[in-house]
């Protein structure tokens, strides 16, 4: 049996990590565990097999330096250890990086794509929420080079994936029945992740990102609609086929068939991704344009489940454990 210490367990993500690592009530029920500060956290961090880090961006740097120091296991949530180069770090969150020098030793957690070096991983940056589902969605395509160079990609979040806070645009008032676009075109800092992931898949291509995020009025999930046409004579079977071989085997991998679009529905309260592929024409069906939806479930894809995953496949044990 392993133990785990988690920062910031009364957070959104912290608290998901509760309930999947101890299987606690929800929120209203009264916490069956202790709370104890993060400074005696730290001191303690030789009692316990991995420490989670749900803490904002920008909050975890000095904490991963010291759990590290103590040779903890480390599987941070935030931001801060997601991108190799502290000037994109600096770009896209507007603060320089404090500790550089960590950077190299972390390990990107996409499962699915960094297997084969998460994998006795010590230290490892959890994905965003928003860039698993579209990297998941593309890897494929990119790994092939049949992925156009500009992608449009039009995304949708439950207000969870704002995190537990009090910002206006986030009150029921507010949220609820409405659908708010922020942050569009080339602005929001998860472009970075999707950037530094698909630009490497095949060589050092290049992918220019229009990426619109929305707000949508429920409380958890991620549905990510993406726009690409793919090479003359790349026929939808042939995709179908890419998607299959690539994915094969993959416990959270949910392909649909033919014909069916990927909803919240189908990952909602799970560690799954659904993909489909649609053809954009109905009169040219085998392409080249093609609208590819992955949708995940913000809390437990999008951050404590696959960070569950990434802590099995680290210390070699079935990387479903707690997830199925």
């Amino acid at each position: 049996m392993y133990k785990a210490g988690i920062a910031g367990a009364t957070g959104y993500t912290g608290f998901e990590l509760v309930q999947l690592i101890q299987r606690s009530e929800v929120h209203a029920a009264p916490w069956d565990y202790p709370l104890i500060s993060l400074q005696e956290g730290m001191a303690r961090a030789g009692e316990v097999d991995v420490v989670f880090l749900c803490l904002p961006h920008a909050a975890s740097i000095e904490p991963v330096r010291a759990f590290q120091a103590t040779g903890v296991r480390v599987v941070d949530l935030s931001a801060d250890f997601r991108l190799a180069d502290p000037a994109a770090y600096q770009r896209w969150y507007g603060v320089a990086h404090t500790a550089p020098d960590l950077l190299p030793q972390f390990v990107y957690g996409l499962c699915e794509i960094n297997r084969a070096q998460i994998k006795g991983a010590r230290l490892i940056a959890n994905p965003g929420c928003y860039p698993t589902s579209v990297n998941l969605g593309l890897y494929p395509l990119a790994k092939a080079g049949w992925l156009s160079d500009q992608v449009i990609v039009d995304s949708k979040s439950g207000v969870s994936g704002a995190g537990r806070q009090t910002k206006l645009q986030y009150s029921f008032v507010e949220a609820n029945e409405n659908l708010t676009p922020y942050n569009v075109g080339v602005r929001h800092r998860h472009i970075a992740e999707m950037e530094q992931v698909l630009n490497r898949v095949n060589g050092q291509h290049t992918y220019r990102f229009i990426f619109s995020p929305h707000l949508l009025p429920v409380n958890r999930g991620i549905l990510s609609t993406i726009y690409i046409s793919v090479p003359q004579g790349v026929t939808e079977q042939m995709i179908r086929d890419l998607y299959a071989e690539t994915y094969a085997g993959e416990p959270f991998i949910h392909l649909l068939p033919a014909g069916q679009i990927a909803s919240l529905r189908h990952t909602a309260y799970t560690n799954r991704c659904a993909i489909s592929i649609t053809p954009a024409d109905p009169a040219q069906p085998d392409g080249p344009d093609y609208i590819i939806v992955a949708t995940l479930d913000n809390l437990i894809k999008g951050a404590s489940g696959q960070a569950i995953q990434n802590f099995n496949l680290s210390v070699g044990i079935d990387e479903t454990l707690g997830l199925l």
